[in-house]
């Protein structure tokens, strides 16, 4: 798997996963329980990784849409 990025916005993570789903791209948001145990005072950001075959179309995609993924 591949980080594709870190954020606390859950509406951001739940835009680029829709967007990843439409292309065909399976995605998964990890640190979602560890986030809500801690209160979700954004010390834990939740990561959107996808498999590692799919990061570079993944990454393309997102940057279309005009979103910005990181290094």
């Amino acid at each position: 798997m591949t980080e594709i990025l870190r954020t606390n916005d859950v509406v951001r993570l739940s835009w680029l996963s829709a967007l990843l789903a439409d292309a065909g791209i399976g995605a998964v948001v990890l640190d979602t329980h560890t986030s809500v145990l801690e209160g979700s005072i954004g010390a834990i950001p939740r990561r959107l990784m996808v498999a590692d075959d799919d990061a570079e179309r993944a990454r393309r995609v997102l940057a279309d849409a005009g979103e910005e993924t990181g290094p």
